[in-house]
């Protein structure tokens, strides 16, 4: 696949069709390929570095975003999407990593040192002359260079630029699309879009959408912090294809509203970014039950998911934690020891993948960094995150540094949560430890209560919890303290928002 190609031909096709929707926001195909040309064009008279440096591209979920994303493109460079939600000192530090280059914004930044500010407006991008393509696609990215990068946390604290070439998005998109549901399809399919752009999940739903000839509906913060107005949202998208963190549909489920009825169109929804709960897998199968589910799993360094397996009723209702799936065309996945040595189906290691979605690596790195990649043909990339394979299948065990040692036992937070989500009347939970003095001392849980069970109290909850825990963990492993918000914080990603617990609680 070559995604500008496709786009291009879409537009041509179906100029009329929209590409995007978010709220009262809309743009066609014709005139996001239009814009982004007249931008593309722009920034190829105007750019003074003919190394190409990779462009900032900063606001939330407007038109302008995409239109950015695919004038940078067109004209031979790398973008880095920042968005808006994210705090100044970290948008600072991302800035910081990158050259002296352009920063598009489609809403004021409130972080532009050192950059050349260009603002996105509808005046602006109107006033531009139209682009001719007459040698247009050999300005395009190539190959092999660098489509976008985003920036995710590294554990010194400072970002890291993950690159990820034409090659790697579009080996990507050869794969998503075949499981999209668009073959065979007469209208354009819908993709929800819940996660920012600056979070690499976007990709697959904005990237599959643009594949396949469909309409990517957003959910823009405001929207998503509001439960009336995302319900109202939600009802109005015709929405086939269900993009998000496990986190965020888990927040949708306590809706009882949040059923086939609401969104009768509604028939795949794929899951990344956080474990996918047998439970959650099991409500959204019983209230959509024309849809399919799919788990999946990858880092932003192996471009968005490598791995899928369709969520049917027998796995969810089993005991044990759902598979995240077999591994797709062109990728290899192998678990290891600490040595370094590959071990058998059910023994539990490292996750190392291998394939033509592996990033080359961080931007700007140093040697420290570049040794979680591996050279070869393909590359390799050591996840950190824990698993096992068995019959053809991953299972993801979380991460290699989510284990603590608390009075001398070794445990692992995953797996008190996991079991705490077994009870009938959790509908969610997450565990933190609580430090003195730099030292661990306890364990916190943070459970969302079913209905049944808030009506009963929380003294009555938690002893329910540790009546039930002590049936399933060693006492060791029972959290000390048990605390019971209405929902879990959630990031700007969707995710489970551990470090606010963490912090709320020293």
């Amino acid at each position: 696949m070559e995604i500008l190609k496709v786009i291009k031909n879409t537009a041509e096709r179906f100029p009329d069709r929209n590409a995007f929707r978010c709220g009262d926001q809309l743009m066609t195909y014709g005139k996001l390929w239009e814009l982004s040309g007249a931008l593309a064009g722009w920034i190829l008279e105007h750019e003074d570095d003919l190394s190409k440096p990779p462009i900032a591209v900063y606001g939330h979920k407007s038109p302008g975003m995409l239109i950015c994303f695919l004038a940078c493109a067109r004209s031979g460079h790398a973008y880095c999407p920042i968005d808006s939600s994210l705090p100044a000192n970290r948008i600072e530090a991302i800035l910081s990593a990158l050259p002296r280059t352009w920063l598009l914004e489609t809403e004021d930044c409130p972080v532009e040192e050192k950059m050349r500010v260009i603002t996105i407006t509808d005046d602006f991008l109107n006033a531009l002359p139209p682009r001719s393509t007459a040698d247009e696609e050999g300005q395009w990215v190539r190959k092999e260079d660098n489509y976008y990068m985003i920036f995710t946390s590294g554990s010194t604290g400072v970002p890291k630029g993950v690159q990820i070439t034409r090659s790697n998005l579009e080996h990507f998109l050869d794969w998503s699309t075949g499981f999209a549901g668009a073959e065979g399809s007469e209208e354009p399919r819908v993709f929800l879009n819940q996660a920012p752009f600056s979070f690499d999940l976007s990709v697959m739903d904005l990237y599959t959408s643009l594949a396949c000839g469909g309409t990517l509906f957003c959910l823009d913060r405001t929207v998503q912090a509001d439960y009336r107005k995302l319900m109202e949202s939600l009802s109005s998208s015709n929405v086939n294809v269900w993009v998000s963190t496990p986190s965020f549909a888990e927040m949708c489920l306590a809706d009882p509203a949040f059923r086939e009825e609401l969104m009768p169109k509604l028939d795949t929804f794929w899951f990344c970014g956080e474990t996918l709960g047998n439970k959650t897998a099991r409500k959204l199968l019983k209230n959509f039950p024309k849809a399919v589910v799919y788990n999946t799993y990858g880092p932003t360094e192996s471009t968005v998911a490598v791995t899928s397996v369709q969520v049917t009723a027998e796995l969810a209702a089993a005991d044990a934690p759902l598979p995240v799936g077999a591994p797709k065309p062109g990728t290899r996945i192998e678990i290891r020891d600490e040595t370094g040595s590959v071990l058998p189906d059910g023994k539990e290691g490292e996750i190392i993948i291998f394939g033509d979605t592996v990033s080359p690596g961080y931007y700007g790195q140093t040697q420290p960094i570049r040794s979680a990649f591996l050279d070869g043909e393909p590359r390799g990339y050591q996840t950190g995150d824990k698993g096992y394979m068995m019959d053809g299948l991953l299972y993801f065990c979380g991460r290699m540094d989510d284990q603590i040692k608390l009075h001398g036992y070794r445990i692992e937070l995953g797996d008190i949560e996991r079991n705490i989500i077994k009870l009938p009347f959790v509908s969610s939970a997450a565990v933190v430890p609580r430090r003195r003095g730099g030292k661990i001392t306890s364990l916190a849980a943070y459970v969302v209560l079913g209905n049944c069970m808030k009506e009963r109290g929380e003294d009555e909850a938690r002893k329910e919890i540790r009546h039930g825990l002590a049936a399933l963990l060693p006492e060791y492993m029972i959290p000390k303290f048990f605390f019971f918000p209405d929902e879990l914080p959630r990031t700007a990603n969707g995710k489970v928002d551990r470090r606010r617990l963490a912090g709320g609680d020293q």
